[in-house]
């Protein structure tokens, strides 16, 4: 049906023009940002403005590179959109190993294959796959990615936040015809003012 949108700002706007291009020259998306900056929200919304599924995991340090494999062959036999959210909690070892995983698979798209050999298994590929990671950098039990898997994506970095909050509501007040829309900001400047800058959920 007719779903609610993200709202456009000039850094969902920036994302989604890496995102695409990154598509296009054959790689992956990496958003990387602060906890709760909308990085899986705004991979979904480009999905659903294209009209492809996009299925999001949640990555944790038990995943290891087979689990991840089997995710890719469904993913490339599907020609959907796969997210792993907070990729870089996997533990180094298992991304190393991934990285060639999507190397794989972007070597299959760039030579217009419809069928190629992945962990020695012979499927089928539709080329409309694509594989986003998003990373909380800095935060405590997070992996640095290697560098073969930063050749494989392109990454966009969210942070520029009170600028966002002041589009977002800005549109809202727009919609909903809203005349109170500078309470209703002091009350998030205040209300982030006064939070504690601490690993919650970390």
């Amino acid at each position: 049906g007719n779903t609610a949108r993200l709202v456009i700002t000039p850094l969902t706007d920036r994302c989604y023009i890496t995102l695409t291009q990154s598509l296009h020259l054959t790689m992956s998306g990496a958003p990387a940002g602060p906890a709760g900056t909308g990085k899986t929200e705004t991979t979904k919304d480009l999905g659903r403005a294209l009209g492809i599924m996009v299925y999001v995991f949640n990555c944790s340090e038990q995943m290891d590179y087979k689990s991840i494999g089997n995710i890719y062959k469904g993913l490339s036999q599907s020609g959907a959109w796969g997210c792993f959210d907070e990729f870089n909690r996997i533990s180094i070892e298992v991304l190393s190993v991934v990285a060639v995983q999507v190397k794989c698979i972007q070597d299959a798209i760039r030579d217009r294959l419809t069928r190629f050999i992945f962990q020695g298994e012979e499927i089928s590929l539709i080329p409309t796959v694509g594989i986003f990671i998003t990373m909380n950098p800095g935060y405590a039990g997070r992996t640095e990615l290697p560098e073969n898997e930063k050749y494989c994506a392109a990454t966009e970095v969210g942070d520029d936040l009170e600028q966002n909050e002041a589009l977002s509501e800005e549109f809202q007040k727009f919609m909903v015809s809203f005349n109170d829309t500078g309470k209703r900001l002091a009350f998030i400047n205040e209300y982030s003012e006064q939070l504690v800058e601490s690993n919650h959920s970390d």
